[in-house]
């Protein structure tokens, strides 16, 4: 069951078009992602492939990034580009799982951003990241 809150992502691109539909929940200070695992996006042994969870939490983390750069003046059109991104995979998600990526920020500066992620599916963690960004 999707959490509440969430809406279709509106930010599309090539690389996540075909796992649509992809979920947002903006907050102040992130922007979450959801999705609920088909089949096309599991691996040869039947759970979520970790390159989809891996893409998808460098997404939200680097999302919620420029979200607060972009708070600061002059900063409007500010961007990012991961510089390193490191992911824990600590359970799976099967067909049918909502899978939640709930980022946290822990710094932006000028030219840096650091951000923690939690991908979730309901009470249980998925997996545990962290990337920093170049800051553009």
């Amino acid at each position: 069951m999707m959490p509440t809150g969430y809406q279709p992502h509106t930010r599309r691109s090539p690389l996540t078009d075909p796992w649509e539909p992809l979920l947002s929940r903006q907050t102040a200070d992130a922007l979450y992602l959801a999705l609920e695992i088909r089949e096309a996006h599991c691996n040869a042994r039947g759970f979520a492939h970790g390159g989809l969870i891996s893409a998808l939490a460098d997404n939200a983390m680097g999302h919620s990034a420029v979200q607060q750069a972009r708070r600061r003046a002059g900063a409007e059109k500010a961007s990012a580009v991961t510089v390193s991104l490191s992911l824990d995979f600590i359970d799976t998600a099967q067909v049918g799982d909502c899978v939640e990526f709930q980022p946290t920020v822990l710094k932006v500066g000028r030219t840096l951003a650091f951000v923690d992620c939690r991908v979730v599916c309901g009470e249980r963690l998925i997996a545990r990241g962290s990337a920093s960004f170049r800051m553009v």
